[in-house]
């Protein structure tokens, strides 16, 4: 075993400031599940606590998972890549099947493991950036300089897209596209190559918006929510009153209005719109500027593992940053009528099982990716993801 000192090394072994940014979301997302929950829990279960309690056994299982993942080196994640897309692809076949698959709000996502209940889509997204992160560096010559380099990425990511589609679940197929492109760019396609395939995978997402009745009648709707604003606006047209109503400095935690049985899914999808109502532009910006932190600490965790020479722990990172960032933005977006209404989790903050230990296990691997950087510890034995020199191994360089 061969170990690299890095040049980042510090008296810190992770960084501080996307501990702290991780640890403040967390703790955020508890305190407006417990405010967007109380009521709907008080209804359906005679506990104002019902969903908060059960929010907090996932953090803490989530954390925990955290404290053994990052205990794991790197280089057993890259290792395991395939396995893991092979899994994961298993999963989405089998979430497919009657009676094996949980069918919830007209989508089959859900696989029930004893009292837990996986959401196939949250761990494809975790196996697709390990993947991808061992791809890069192992078959880096062809990605920069050969059609196919790019070609096989794509042949995998039309299989998971046409299993996601059958579920359906339109937003992880988002997440997961833009995902693979970036660390595609990220890796040194060529530019040309990367605008075509660009182009080609906005029509291609085009083409599913319209070909499905209630994919173009979300377009729509997000368009103009007040012309169907006991229909199918009403979700959005809520949302919007929530950050209206909300002002500058919001009505105060626990003051919602929409939450009382106004807006669906308060304390999930659309839990933001209850923090800007609550807490106003003062905490939708506090709240932003938290991921924007997270998100900004991870792409330079891929940054210093590429300076050290882990460029694939590097592009591991890039891949987690974009996952991260698209998809608190598109939440963020469909819950201020920027982006057609989509089923998205607020990472680290939304209600929701699986969603929460898939996040905290990402958490986990980037600070592991720090760790190992920062100490010089990272495992270099295996030379098939360490070609020397990557040649254009980040556009981030």
């Amino acid at each position: 075993m061969t170990t690299k000192q890095s040049s980042h090394n510090s008296h810190l072994i992770v960084d501080q400031y996307f501990v702290a940014a991780a640890i403040a979301i967390l703790a955020l997302g508890l305190l407006m599940v417990a405010s967007a929950s109380m009521v709907i829990s008080e209804r359906q279960f005679g506990a104002p606590f019902y969903y908060l309690f059960r929010q907090l056994a996932y953090v803490i299982m989530g954390v925990f998972l955290a404290f053994i993942v990052v205990r794991v080196e790197i280089a057993y994640w890259l290792r395991m890549g395939g396995i893991l897309l092979l899994l994961g692809m298993f999963l989405l076949v089998m979430v497919l099947i009657p009676g094996i698959g949980h069918e919830a709000n007209g989508s089959v996502r859900w696989i029930g493991f004893g009292f837990i209940n996986l959401q196939v889509s949250e761990f494809i997204k975790l196996a697709v950036v390990i993947y991808m992160a061992g791809y890069l560096v192992r078959r880096h010559e062809e990605v920069c300089t050969r059609i196919r380099g790019f070609l096989k990425p794509m042949l995998i990511l039309g299989i998971i897209a046409i299993l996601l589609l059958k579920e359906p679940d339109f937003g992880a197929l988002v997440v997961v596209g833009v995902t693979v492109l970036g660390m595609m760019y990220m890796g040194g396609v060529r530019v040309w190559q990367f605008i075509v395939l660009v182009i080609l995978v906005v029509i291609a997402f085009a083409i599913l918006a319209i070909s499905s009745p209630y994919r173009m009648q979300r377009l729509t709707t997000f368009l103009n929510p007040w012309a169907n604003a006991y229909n199918s606006g009403y979700q959005l047209t809520q949302s919007l009153i929530a950050f209206g109503h909300g002002g500058i400095f919001g009505v105060g935690l626990g003051g919602s209005i929409q939450k009382l049985f106004y807006l669906p899914e308060a304390h999930t999808d659309f839990l933001f719109a209850v923090l800007a109502e609550e807490l106003g532009l003062i905490g939708v910006l506090i709240t932003i500027a938290l991921y924007v932190v997270l998100v900004g600490r991870a792409l330079l965790i891929g940054k210093r593992a590429q300076l050290a020479g882990f460029a694939a722990a590097g592009f591991m990172a890039y891949g987690f940053a974009i996952w991260l960032a698209m998809q608190a933005a598109v939440n963020i977006g469909v819950t201020g009528g920027l982006f057609p209404t989509k089923g998205l989790t607020l990472p680290l903050m939304s209600y929701g099982g699986s969603s929460m230990m898939i996040d905290c296990i990402v958490i986990a691997i980037l600070l592991r990716i720090d760790y190992e950087v920062r100490t010089g510890k990272f495992n270099l034995f295996m030379p098939e993801l360490q070609p020397t020199p990557l040649k254009r191994s980040s556009r981030f360089n």
